[in-house]
């Protein structure tokens, strides 16, 4: 192994657009040199990682598809190659499938939902325990999962799979902070609510934050940064003593 790195080195998955970029800004912001990966929309890619070095970050992208698994495989590697050592994961990206009653819910997309939302974590989360683990000569380390507050309503007549999606990686969190507590890994859950981000537009209701406003106790959607924040802090030596927890970020739902 390197030497101790000086600054914290971070893998955000979907960490260009929305709930994972405000996690990009805000982790810049302190000090981490960031891996992001992204799908689609390049320019919006190039655009952040532009603005983000014009700062004094250090920022890497990398294009995968999280659905393909043997192309998943390559982030953490890639983290490592550049940085030398992976201190921080995030694994933000995830999809949800059009909102509509379960019955209609086609199987193609319940199989495209899982291996986005638990197979491709489930094997980043692997691959930088590996690196990580102090038993198997890491310096340890803190895994993130961007869960939703659907893990626990199973959300009805919206995305039942997406909400089945999200429990098994709120289980990811709860199994793997257990097992590795000794060896210097810290894994824990942020689970937001409601969120103004394109998620709902690509579920086909765009204005859904806005529908769903009324039965929030503060009677609005969350921000992007409100969650962040949360994030920052999991990854942060103030949460030293922490894992195996879900801080539930949704205006009280």
């Amino acid at each position: 192994m390197s030497s101790a790195p000086t600054t914290p080195a971070t893998i955000i998955t979907g960490g260009t657009r929305g709930i994972g970029r405000a996690i990009a800004e805000r982790l810049a912001g302190k000090g981490h040199a960031l891996l992001l990966s992204y799908r689609s929309r390049e320019d919006e890619a190039q655009e952040l990682t532009a603005r983000l070095r014009a700062s004094g970050a250090r920022v890497e992208l990398i294009r995968v598809d999280l659905a393909d698994l043997d192309a998943a495989a390559s982030i953490v590697p890639a983290a490592i190659e550049q940085f030398g050592t992976v201190t921080g994961l995030v694994n933000n990206a995830g999809i949800t499938g059009k909102i509509g009653g379960f019955l209609e819910v086609p199987l193609e997309e319940s199989e495209l939902v899982f291996r986005v939302n638990v197979l491709a974590p489930l094997l980043i989360t692997q691959q930088a325990i590996r690196h990580m683990s102090t038993e198997l000569g890491g310096r340890g380390g803190s895994i993130v999962n961007i869960s939703s507050g659907a893990a626990t309503s199973g959300s009805p007549n919206r995305y039942v799979p997406y909400s089945m999606s999200k429990a098994a990686l709120n289980v990811l969190t709860l199994g793997t902070a257990k097992e590795f507590a000794r060896a210097g890994v810290r894994v824990n859950t942020v689970s937001p609510g409601t969120t103004r981000t394109e998620i709902h537009a690509d579920a086909g209701r765009p204005n859904a934050p806005d529908e769903r406003a009324a039965s929030i106790p503060m009677g609005r959607a969350g921000e992007p940064h409100e969650i962040a924040g949360a994030v920052d802090y999991l990854l942060s030596d103030d949460a030293s003593y922490t894992t195996g927890t879900d801080i539930r970020i949704s205006g009280g739902n």
